[in-house]
């Protein structure tokens, strides 16, 4: 878990989103970025992937795919960008990490069912059909105590909505998990929490999940689209070229949207989506540039752990120089 500094009270009740006035009175350090896993993933007993002590390279998609689905608890360097067409699953206790910056899969994704303890760092995931296994780039499925940092996740927004699900989904009361360092772009639905409106019993009290540090550019909607988790946490993102909406919080979901930075997209955020009822919003010193200024309403279930929120001057630079991949060691 993250030892920096500052722990940041949240609201009991939501507040208007901050002005350039409110901006200029909140100065932190100018920026405390690091790439640290903190966030969701460091509760409950934390996430620490698979061993360091056991690590394996794959040049293969059988050599992943034998590799990820094994019981050994080991780290698994991928060593090239493999073309498929079926979900690479994940078994617990594993670390997935891209070797350069473009390795990884095309036209398929990971899937993270069923179990704990997963990291997935530095992999290019491309171009997966919505036919091809859940259709998703990274899936997670009941699954608990995930690290999803420093990949770049992308399609293209000219097939249509329906061509390609998500880039990145989480569903079925899936819990404590961080997506961080992220470049997600160019794609229509990108990142949905909770997948139906009928499933608040599976679902409520789970779904608790950090964003942070992630570039969205040209990513339509669901940034992410949240329904029944409580509180889900989104600060220091940076968003560019958003067409529909940004972030979306229904079903009584509770979101606190904190210092992040919104370019050229008209609707930030707001509550309810669709046919889904609303949830609740809590937004704060977010920046809003070219951009409306989003609604928000109600309170927002207290953030357990600790934070340091960037001065969001400084977020939209250091988003685009640290996000997505070849930015970490492997």
């Amino acid at each position: 878990m993250s030892t920096r500094s500052r722990r940041t009270p949240l609201l009991a009740a939501g507040v208007a989103a901050a002005t350039a006035a409110a901006l200029l009175a909140y100065a932190p350090a100018a920026s405390a970025a690091t790439y640290n896993q903190e966030g969701w993933s460091t509760q409950s007993g934390g996430t620490s992937g698979g061993s360091t002590s056991t690590t394996v390279t794959v040049t293969s998609l059988s050599a992943l795919t034998s590799a990820a689905s094994s019981s050994t608890a080991q780290t698994i360097r991928v060593n090239g960008n493999f073309s498929c067409s079926a979900d690479v699953r994940v078994a617990a206790n594993k670390t997935i990490l891209g070797v350069g910056a473009s390795s990884g899969l095309t036209g398929c994704g990971i899937n993270i069912s069923d179990v704990s303890n997963v990291i997935v760092r530095n992999m290019r995931i491309v171009n997966v059909l919505a036919g091809n296994g859940n259709g998703d780039a990274i899936h997670i499925d009941h699954g608990t105590r995930i690290w999803i940092d420093h990949n770049e996740l992308f399609s293209d927004t000219t097939h249509g909505t329906d061509f390609y699900a998500g880039l990145l989904d989480c569903t079925h009361a899936c819990d404590f998990v961080t997506v961080s360092w992220n470049y997600f772009h160019d794609h229509i639905k990108c990142s949905l929490v909770g997948h139906s409106d009928s499933n608040a019993s599976e679902d409520t009290g789970h779904l608790r999940i950090t964003y942070h540090h992630n570039w969205c550019d040209t990513c339509d909607q669901r940034n992410p689209r949240v329904r029944f988790g409580n509180p889900v946490h989104v600060f220091n993102n940076y968003y560019n070229n958003i067409t529909l909406y940004a972030i979306a919080s229904t079903e009584g979901a509770g979101i606190l949207v904190e210092g992040n930075v919104f370019e050229n997209t008209a609707d930030p955020f707001h509550l309810g989506q669709a046919d889904s009822g609303p949830g609740t919003l809590v937004a704060r010193n977010n920046l809003f540039i070219n951009s409306g200024t989003g609604s928000t309403g109600g309170s927002v279930a207290a953030i357990p752990y600790s934070y340091t929120v960037d001065n969001p001057n400084t977020v939209k630079a250091s988003v685009m120089a640290g996000a997505g991949t070849g930015k970490i060691s492997t």
